[in-house]
């Protein structure tokens, strides 16, 4: 039988919370110890996984742990480098669960390691931006990194004064998340940056997030790159390799929250993720109107810049770092993806009743507002308010990447505006 053990990082200190054991990742359960359960600040590390003093099924661990793990091509290329079966999340995990998102760690043993920071040549930086999907498994298998999605990307620490690049190696964590362009999808990381340049004119709150330049702003020259909103650093905090460390907070996503598998994060039938989600906040945090605004905002904004891949594992939950606070986490992974040809037009979730984004009015989110108990004229002024805002916020925010020397901004820009016309 194997044993993991699951740590979590609560108001800096690296605290054993629980194990997860079985022979396979088939069977494996998760429990917390007898030992954390007896302490009066214990807190669950999900709200799918209360605290409880028993197991809990193999399905119940797998949803949370397997939903910390990357998706895709990139975990297919991971797990093809170090010789583990794609579905063998555990033994995957075990090996990059060093740090994931949020405040969880997973390893067979208690890990005493040293902890740092390389630096990263201005060349290794480039190989990232040109290389692919190869060049960040690289990194993510040397670094014992886990970041979940599809995509290329990559835990790395920024030194803002500097100017510098950092892999972390050991227990030490990251400060940035390095995202690199799809090769199928022209101009994608530009499209990125102006969209959530949009949201936050719009009122949406993002975090710091900027594109990494390593040519001429070519497709295969460009990175990504997003502050971590997980991560903070204060004045207590110890240094490293003359850096300083980031504290961890941890964070779960929708589907996690709820007990729904990576593999589910799409609606397919009549789920109501929607009203799930916002049910989940009115159960859990101590806020829940201003919070259920916030992610009502991020609901109607998605749909209003058409991007139609905002699943529920691309909206989250932020814990503080003692986890007696909950928040809606500010807003990731925001693109238009009705600008591509081959992308879906169909929403992640329904909305009022249909997931065709050519379908979808403001009747629809009148709807949606009486499904998620959210007053009707609230809800239509927030709708109006991210509408009117628009086209002005999208045009302001390619202009200031064009003088960034982005110059494919303002193309981007209107083929957003051209795919949405219909509602603008």
């Amino acid at each position: 039988m194997k044993k993991y053990n699951v740590f979590m990082e609560i108001a800096g200190k690296s605290i054993n919370v629980g194990d997860i054991k079985g022979e396979s990742s088939g069977d494996s359960c998760f429990s917390y110890s007898q030992e954390y359960l007896s302490k009066d600040s214990a807190k669950a590390i999900s709200i799918s996984l209360p605290l409880h003093d028993e197991y809990f099924s193999a399905e119940r661990t797998r949803r949370f742990f397997d939903g910390l793990l990357p998706e895709g091509f990139m975990r297919k290329t991971i797990a093809t480098d170090m010789h583990f079966s794609e579905d063998d999340y555990l033994s995957i995990l075990s090996f990059l669960g060093r740090e994931c998102l949020g405040a969880i760690r997973i390893c067979e043993e208690e890990d005493v390691l040293d902890s740092g920071y390389n630096e990263i040549s201005e060349k290794q930086v480039e190989e990232l931006a040109s290389e692919g999907t190869k060049k960040s498994s690289e990194m993510i298998i040397k670094s014992h990194i886990s970041l979940t999605g599809a995509s290329g990307k990559v835990g790395l620490y920024y030194d803002e004064k500097k100017g510098k690049w950092y892999l972390p190696y050991g227990l030490a964590p990251s400060t940035h998340i390095v995202k690199q362009s799809h090769v199928r999808l022209d101009g994608i990381v530009a499209n990125e940056q102006l969209s959530m340049m949009t949201a936050g004119k719009c009122g949406i709150e993002i975090p710091d997030s900027f594109i990494i330049n390593v040519g001429k702003g070519t497709d295969s020259e460009v990175l990504f790159a997003t502050k971590r909103y997980d991560r903070i650093i204060n004045e207590t905090s110890e240094i490293i390799n003359n850096l300083k460390r980031p504290f961890r907070l941890h964070q779960e996503d929708f589907a996690q929250a709820l007990g729904i598998s990576s593999f589910d994060k799409y609606e397919k039938g009549d789920e109501e993720y929607a009203s799930k989600m916002f049910r989940l906040i009115r159960d859990n945090i101590s806020n829940p109107l201003s919070e259920q605004l916030k992610l009502y905002r991020r609901i109607v904004f998605n749909f209003v810049i058409g991007n139609t891949d905002a699943h529920i594992k691309n909206y989250s939950l932020l814990y503080n770092q003692n986890l007696n606070e909950i928040s809606l986490a500010p807003a990731y992974d925001i693109v238009s993806t009705v600008i591509y040809e081959n992308a879906t037009r169909e929403m992640s979730f329904g909305i009022g009743g249909t997931r065709d984004i050519n379908r979808i009015n403001k009747d629809n989110f009148r709807m949606m507002a009486s499904q998620i108990n959210l007053g009707e004229k609230i809800a239509v002024k927030e709708y109006e308010n991210i509408l009117n805002k628009f086209e002005s916020s999208i045009r302001e925010s390619a202009r200031e990447l064009k003088e960034m020397g982005f110059n494919n901004a303002n193309n981007i820009c209107e083929r957003i505006i051209n795919a949405r016309k219909n509602i603008l």
